[in-house]
């Protein structure tokens, strides 16, 4: 059984490792959601020395990206929603823990919540996304409100 909490950066066997479990369990979660092959992409980007690099599965309307994150924070499973395999940054982010990789199933519904519910589009089946900690989802950006400006004459 692969740890995937083992730290990959700065070992290059680990990683080596790491990629090619994390890449089989990919190709098992596709098989999950019987996604056909030609429907997906899997994709392994090694990085540099400091960090574990990711792993990618990108379908036509889900992309699902696998890393050991540097903070140790355990979200190391990035899904979200896309429009097709030529989209990068696609949906809001939705976060799960690393051990998922080991329940394929669990992880297929996480997949299953965040995908476009008409396969067509980036809107998700829940409007509440899940993420792993429960906490809230990380989306677009909000400008704060506006600060009023003095007036060009005020003296203050």
């Amino acid at each position: 059984m692969t740890d995937w909490y083992a730290r990959s950066a700065y070992d290059p066997l680990a990683k080596r490792r790491f990629h090619a479990a994390t890449r089989a369990r990919l190709r098992r979660l596709a098989a999950e959601l019987r996604f056909p092959p030609s429907s997906f992409d899997l994709r392994s980007n090694q990085g540099g020395i400091a960090v574990s690099g990711e792993i990618t599965l990108h379908h036509e309307h889900v992309y699902v990206q696998v890393c050991q994150p540097a903070t140790g924070a355990d979200s190391g499973i990035l899904i979200r929603s896309c429009k097709g395999r030529r989209d990068y940054t696609g949906g809001p982010n939705n976060f799960a823990p690393l051990r998922l990789l080991d329940d394929i199933p669990a992880l297929a519904e996480r997949v299953r919540a965040v995908m476009p519910r008409d396969g067509a589009g980036s809107e998700p089946r829940e409007s509440q996304r899940r993420t792993g900690s429960g906490a809230s989802r990380i989306g677009p950006r909000e400008s704060p409100p506006a600060v009023p400006q003095p007036a060009s004459g005020d003296q203050s």
